[in-house]
Formats: structure tokens, C-alpha cells, sequence
């Protein structure tokens, strides 16, 4: 289960940090990120370009933080995209998310095999199709939009399809940058399977336990 992935984009060099580039490290509220920066690799990654690096971190908390979608729906959807788009980081990082949101690791394996694998209620099979949908298609079916507004409202709609794009975009990046799963993480393969061979367990996302990057294990 050893990281073949080659980087491109290497994390930032401490010789460049500037504090544009520190700002980028710090945002998530990481314990001395400025000083030391990010345990994070995408993070330290987009402090090669700390405009975007800035931009991307504010987006991305709106859509992992704040997001209007029920937390169990936000990581069906997220973990379907990276089942999708085969992103490795995503997966390994989600699954601990997904967990914590009350998703079993049944139902995190069933989703891979969508629609034939679960048994999933109309609002989670409907969050599953509308990432096929919108990655097949790139757009919804008119009876997966109608249906959603039996679960969602119009805010949590919008949620749904601008975090579906985010989560293909990132992912992309994290592939075409060669951003590789943190060192010391117990790394989660597709199969669900961990470096270690111990289940995979609950973490927490930033600020949601005081040891949020503890449960990590960077």
C-alpha cells in the first residue's frame, strides 16, 4: 500500500515562505502552522501560489464546514466522487469523515458499487446518482432535480452540485500534482483495508476536537 504517486508540485521549500504563503498554511487553525506550517500536503502544496492557495482555502471551508447539506450527505458525496475520479487522497481522508458522520464501512464499501450495491434510502441513493449524473453528463436529470427538492431546499441544492465540482476539482489537482497521502498516516486503500491492517476509525475535520490533527496520526 506504498505511495506510488510522483510528486509534481513538491510542498513549498521553507526558504520561500513568505507570509502571504504562511497565511495559506495557518487558515484551517492548525496549531503552529505559521510557524511550522501545514501537516497538511495539499495545503503546503498550494502555498506555491498563495493567491490561489488563499482563494481555494476560503471555498473549500465553505464546502466542508459550512456546508447546508446534511454532514452524512456532504460525505456520501464526496467519497462517490473520489470512488469516481480514483483520488486516493480523498478516499483515505473521507473515510475517517465519513465514519464520523455515521456511515459504517459497509455502506462506505457498498457505495463503490452504486447503483447495484446498498441498501440506500431515496436521499442517499439520490445524492449518488447526482454525482453520476453530473460526472457522466455534467449536468442533472430533470427527475434527479425534482426528486432532490423532496429532501433538500434550494440552498442545500446549490450545495450538493457546487460541492460535487469542487470535490472532481480538487481531486484533479491532488492527481495532476502528484499530492501524496501524508507520511505516518495509516493509509486507507480503496478496499478499506490500512497500512497498519487495524479498522479504520473515526477523525475529526478542523476544529472539531482539540486534537483534530492527532486523530490523523500525521
Amino acid at each position: 500500500m506504498s505511495d506510488d504517486i510522483k510528486p509534481r508540485i513538491l510542498p513549498l521549500p521553507r526558504a520561500e515562505w513568505s507570509d502571504d504563503a504562511r497565511e495559506v498554511f495557518a487558515y484551517w487553525g492548525e496549531p503552529n502552522a505559521w510557524e511550522e506550517g501545514s501537516k497538511t500536503n495539499i495545503i503546503m502544496v498550494m502555498g506555491n501560489h498563495p493567491d490561489l492557495g488563499k482563494a481555494f482555502n476560503v471555498w473549500g471551508k465553505h464546502l466542508l464546514m459550512s456546508n447546508t447539506l446534511p454532514t452524512r450527505a456532504l460525505e456520501l458525496l464526496i467519497l462517490r466522487v473520489a470512488w469516481r475520479v480514483k483520488s486516493a487522497y480523498e478516499w483515505h481522508n473521507h473515510v475517517g469523515y465519513g465514519i464520523n458522520a455515521g456511515l459504517t464501512l459497509d455502506e462506505i464499501a457498498a457505495l463503490r458499487t452504486f447503483p447495484d450495491g446498498g441498501d440506500w434510502n431515496e436521499q442517499d441513493a439520490l445524492v449518488l446518482r447526482s454525482v453520476d449524473e453530473l460526472i457522466d453528463s455534467g449536468n442533472l436529470s430533470d427527475a434527479t432535480w425534482d426528486a432532490l427538492g423532496a429532501h433538500f431546499d434550494k440552498r442545500q441544492k446549490m450545495d450538493l452540485v457546487f460541492s460535487i465540482g469542487h470535490y472532481v476539482m480538487t481531486s484533479w489537482a491532488l492527481s495532476v500534482f502528484g499530492v501524496q497521502i501524508e507520511g505516518g498516516a495509516d493509509r486507507i486503500g480503496f478496499d478499506l483495508k490500512t497500512a497498519s491492517g487495524r479498522i479504520p476509525g473515526k477523525t475529526w475535520k478542523p476544529g472539531e476536537a482539540e486534537n483534530w490533527v492527532d486523530t490523523r496520526g500525521y
